[in-house]
């Protein structure tokens, strides 16, 4: 019958909602290439977007103002890749040594190990051997590994200020190109949902960029003032790494110990880092984060683990960095649109009140709900 809306059985809609989801995600796969870089420069371009705007404002001209704030950019980033790639070099440098003093360590913990738990000493030392052998030859494949791939990240270096500075040329065009496709639709919805997902973006990025610079100060600080070597490299590598939550954390205080253990002639130093570390992380949760990031999108623990462990199975370490701005982005678009707003609130970390609910589920049926 003509006009007549057609019933799909659960079944099927299941069926078919799974091979999209199939589709998509192998899509990002295959596309990662392309589809990673654009995804930065649209990041990038929203949080330098009212830079663009304020130059113009005072009478720049357009393709001028976009010029000055991609080269202020680049000064910035090139400096903190220059600092950073200084403090590796040195880092790398002293890997082998690393390696020895952290045997050394190894050689006197198997001693222990052998005597207490009667161990053949020997097969433990065959171990150890092998696996110093395996560290020392994957630092250099790392490394051999890193200068194959210099070409695709220098390519992608270039793609991604080209991208910005196309996209924030034509944000008229695109801003009115989204107004269109939407023309049928609540006008002022889609205004109030491109609105605020920019907002969101713009200050959930730039909530993130003051925790990473004041988290990497006091790690930087905190590991100067116990005279850990490398301060400077892991407290820059402890910031980035807390942006990726629960499990970046873990890792960033992983290696300053590591470090301590090998460097210092006491233990006690790796507790003390321990310390220091869990002290910054409960200023970082407790204020940092409430003040700072939280307040810009809230997102509960649970698909916050879920959404980086799926970004680092499709896309890599940029695929960690990326999932939570492009999670922030779908709850504010499920939170504006009436039938998706269930699964923006799933999203979200509003608990609701076990009162309440007890409450509910405890009144006769024959009273209202």
């Amino acid at each position: 019958m003509i006009g007549k809306e057609i019933q799909l059985p659960f079944y099927v809609k299941a069926i078919l909602l799974i091979i999209g989801l199939f589709a998509f995600t192998a899509i990002l796969y295959i596309a990662q290439d392309i589809i990673v870089p654009l995804i930065f420069a649209i990041l990038i371009a929203i949080l330098l977007h009212p830079v663009v705007n304020f130059l113009v404002r005072r009478k720049i001209n357009r393709v001028v103002a976009i010029s000055i704030t991609l080269l202020l950019t680049f000064i910035v980033v090139a400096s903190f890749t220059g600092l950073v790639f200084s403090q590796a070099s040195r880092f790398s440098e002293s890997w082998p040594l690393l390696v020895d003093k952290f045997t050394v360590i190894l050689n006197q913990t198997t001693s222990w190990i052998s005597g207490y738990f009667d161990i053949n000493p020997h097969k433990i030392d065959a171990w150890i051997a092998k696996t110093k052998s395996e560290l020392i030859d994957t630092s250099g494949s790392a490394i051999g590994q890193t200068l194959v791939n210099v070409g695709s990240v220098v390519m992608v270096l270039l793609l991604v200020p080209l991208y910005v500075f196309l996209i924030l040329f034509y944000h008229p065009l695109l801003r009115d190109f989204i107004r269109k496709i939407f023309a049928k639709s609540d006008p002022l919805q889609v205004n109030e949902i491109v609105t605020q997902t920019k907002t969101v973006i713009q200050r959930y990025l730039l909530g993130l960029f003051i925790e990473a610079v004041l988290v990497a100060a006091m790690d930087i600080s905190a590991l100067l003032i116990l005279g850990i070597d490398y301060a400077i490299l892991l407290g820059i590598m402890g910031a980035l790494l807390n942006v990726i939550p629960y499990i970046g954390g873990i890792v960033a205080v992983a290696m300053p110990m590591i470090i301590a253990l090998v460097t210092k002639d006491s233990a006690w130093y790796a507790f003390y880092v321990l310390a220091a570390y869990y002290a910054i992380q409960l200023i970082d949760n407790n204020f940092i984060v409430i003040k700072i990031v939280a307040s810009k999108v809230r997102i509960n623990a649970l698909f916050s683990i879920i959404v980086v462990l799926v970004g680092n199975a499709l896309w890599g370490i940029p695929g960690m960095f990326l999932s939570l701005p492009l999670l922030a982005i779908v709850k504010v678009i499920f939170d504006h649109i009436e039938p998706l707003k269930p699964w923006g609130f799933l999203l979200g970390d509003t608990m609701p009140s076990i009162l309440k609910v007890k409450l509910k589920f405890n009144k006769p049926k024959n009273q209202a709900v």
